[in-house]
């Protein structure tokens, strides 16, 4: 078997996993959710989260890479077999759904980049997002044809990440990190000194940091911190596993984890003042009170974040480009780790080529992708982004911790390899985290997820059931909600059933005790 791939060194790495972690979801999605769970008083919950949950998970994942050498499910089934290898295919394909609309976002990145210097959409940027950009289609589920304008910058993202994915782990995916996260770093630095000398950028700041400590109270606050850790740091979908594999035998496991929950919860913070203070500056030119412009996900970053680029007395153009040019390396970076999970999955188990395994992997999601460069591609994305972020990666997260703690009895064999070759070490504690705080933390979020997803549905006078996410109609929601999490962990089963080829299997670079 040939020489496993490794960092060239070890900030090589940690950039890569910061350039995971750090993802459109640090800009877009964590300023709201601190605004309403509490604003500054949120900060405690998150970094009781970070430290109980989310390091925690990132030290057993960095740990199981480097001790067993191989992509989640190889890691997975070296540790206890086919009974275990399901996990980690489980987590492949959740990352495979996410890499074939994850691309979309970022292709859409691109075109808003170029739009900004010329403020092409106009007043009505909603009507521009899902009109002239997105000719968006009048019902779910209806395809609709392609929209060239956002094929073309699709195809030149996955055109990036293929030349980046080909040159392998040390000359593509750390020599693009290394230039892509000082660059972001850089350039949304810049986005957050131009946002707080706006008028008005004081009244968005003390919105994002005034405490609401009545906050602490509510049990909902604190799950959302976690979710928000969960999600945030690239943990239970196959990608830090597979990352970590690459590492050096003698690599400081604990210190890298806490690098890199550190580094990610330090550019959440910068996006936040960013976010907020451009959200400040919007209110005050309308005279509105900052709730009444404050929004998450794509809403913000495509429909009000074109508007306060309006709005702003100087500096339009280059202040739009550098917000949107930062999403598109945000994404780049997120997507080529994401894309490395089932590459690597697909060359050990089948013993290809890393050649091979890009062309047929990356390959089959960049086709795919294709239909959310459709008409109705929102939609889909939508509906699949959500079941598939819900109930797949919250799901792994549980499983995967639940069993590595009461089933397999890992935790105290996984201690003493990171305590051996790290300056920081892990005991009791970490193991109390694992075995007890984050199973049941992330146990009564699936429990609320399937309550408030289920419990909500009832039929209307004529017997059709009503209450679906986003009010889709049942069947969307069944094709392109429910099918698509299932879909994962059917490919799962049957990837797992398959045989692994003797070369791998018989291949002893790993701690095998």
């Amino acid at each position: 078997m040939a020489q496993r791939s490794q960092w060239g060194t070890r900030a090589g790495f940690i950039m890569a996993a910061v350039g995971s972690a750090v993802g459109l979801g640090n800009i877009w999605r964590f300023p709201y959710v601190a605004y309403e769970n509490g604003g500054g008083a949120f900060f405690i919950p998150y970094l009781f989260a970070l430290l109980t949950a989310g390091i925690p998970i990132l030290i057993m994942e960095f740990t199981i890479g480097h001790k067993y050498r191989g992509s989640a499910p190889l890691s997975f089934f070296r540790m206890k077999g086919k009974g275990a290898e399901w996990i980690g295919w489980w987590g492949i394909f959740v990352s495979f759904v996410i890499s074939t609309y994850y691309a979309v976002i970022i292709a859409w990145a691109m075109k808003y980049s170029i739009y900004s210097f010329n403020l092409t959409w106009g007043d009505d940027t909603g009507g521009f997002l899902f009109g002239d950009v997105l000719n968006l289609a009048d019902n779910p589920g209806e395809v609709g044809g392609l929209v060239p304008g956002v094929f073309l910058p699709l195809l030149l993202v996955w055109v990036i990440a293929f030349v980046i994915l080909l040159a392998g782990v040390k000359r593509g995916i750390e020599l693009a990190n290394r230039i892509f996260i000082p660059t972001l770093v850089a350039v949304f630095l810049l986005v957050v000194i131009r946002a707080v000398t706006l008028d008005g950028a004081a009244l968005g700041l003390d919105a994002f940091f005034k405490p609401d400590l009545s906050k602490l109270a509510d049990s909902t606050v604190w799950v959302a911190a976690y979710g928000h850790i969960f999600f945030s740091l690239s943990i239970a979908f196959a990608i830090m596993i597979t990352y970590s594999s690459y590492l050096p035998k003698k690599s400081d496991i604990t210190n890298n984890a806490f690098i890199t929950g550190f580094a990610n919860s330090g550019f959440e913070l910068l996006a936040g003042i960013g976010i907020f203070a451009a959200l400040g500056f919007m209110a005050t030119q309308a005279g509105e009170p900052v709730s009444e412009v404050a929004s998450a996900g794509v809403g913000l970053a495509f429909v009000v974040f074109p508007k306060i680029i309006n709005e702003m007395p100087g500096m339009n153009g280059i202040f739009g480009f550098l917000f949107f040019f930062s999403l598109v390396l945000a994404g780049l970076t997120s997507l080529i780790s994401i894309c490395e999970t089932y590459i690597a999955g697909l060359s050990e188990k089948f013993n290809i080529s890393r050649r091979k395994a890009v062309l047929f992997g990356a390959g089959s999601a960049s086709i795919i992708s294709i239909l959310f460069a459709t008409r109705g591609g929102l939609y889909f994305l939508d509906a699949a982004d959500y079941f598939i972020n819900q109930f797949g990666v919250a799901a792994i997260g549980l499983v995967e911790v639940f069993l590595i703690a009461w089933v397999f009895r890992k935790l105290k064999v996984f201690e003493n390899h990171a305590n051996e070759i790290s300056d920081i070490k892990v005991g009791l504690l970490w193991r109390i985290c694992l075995t007890f705080v984050t199973p049941i933390v992330l146990g009564y979020m699936m429990f609320d997820l399937l309550r408030i997803n289920l419990m909500k549905l009832h039929k209307d006078s004529e017997g059709n059931i009503i209450g679906n996410y986003e009010g889709y109609p049942d069947a969307f929601i069944f094709q392109s909600g429910w099918m698509v999490a299932l879909f994962a962990i059917v490919m799962a089963i049957i990837f797992t059933m398959m045989k692994w080829n003797r070369n791998t299997i018989d291949s002893t670079d790993y701690d095998n005790r």
